[in-house]
């Protein structure tokens, strides 16, 4: 059993992976389009996540991960409690193109655009104001940001719109403390 790991299942996966491996998933990507209202935000102050939302021609890099064997129905039924908490998730069965030149099915969590939580009409600037000022029972939303962001980088799979959001936050964030960021104005 794989798992396509675009977000937090990077970091966090939260079961024993047995392989892990670069991949692409085309007509894919990953984007801050839905609204967080538990694990990164509340009702009263969503924040936001990182989901695959449908684009054709474009692909999202990240991990396959392969479930440790003899683990898969546990890892199944943790990762629908994780995932499917709201329903805005859905679940699917994607193709992943793994960098070592393998093909392989891997089990995907994808944005559903009908859900009331989707929101793939934010302008990044928007998406860096709710970062900055929403957490949820996981923790402050920019930490799950600059999480993602960081270990992206250091896989060698950079995103540049997180790239852009992670130094926006850190930016905005600096203004709050006072603090200087280094970052230019413009």
């Amino acid at each position: 059993m794989w798992v396509f790991g675009y977000g937090s299942l990077i970091w966090q996966p939260g079961f024993p992976v047995a392989e892990q491996v670069a991949a692409r998933l085309p007509d894919w990507h990953r984007s801050f389009c839905m609204w967080s209202i538990h694990h990164r935000g509340t009702e009263a102050n969503p924040g936001l996540v990182l989901a695959l939302d449908a684009a054709p021609g474009r692909a999202c890099l990240g991990l396959a991960l392969k479930v440790a064997p003899g683990a898969e129905a546990e890892t199944l039924a943790y990762l629908r409690e994780r995932e499917l908490v709201s329903s805005a998730y859905l679940e699917r069965e994607v193709e992943l193109a793994l960098t070592d030149g393998r093909s392989v099915r891997a089990l995907a969590y994808v944005v559903d655009p009908g859900h009331r939580q989707y929101c793939g009409d934010l302008t990044l600037e928007r998406q860096a104001q709710v970062i900055l000022g929403a957490t949820g029972g996981r923790g402050p939303n920019r930490d799950y940001l600059w999480n993602t962001q960081s270990h992206l980088d250091a896989l060698g799979l950079g995103d540049p719109d997180l790239d852009w959001l992670a130094a926006r936050v850190r930016h905005l964030a600096a203004g709050e403390t006072g603090g200087a960021s280094g970052l230019s104005s413009d």
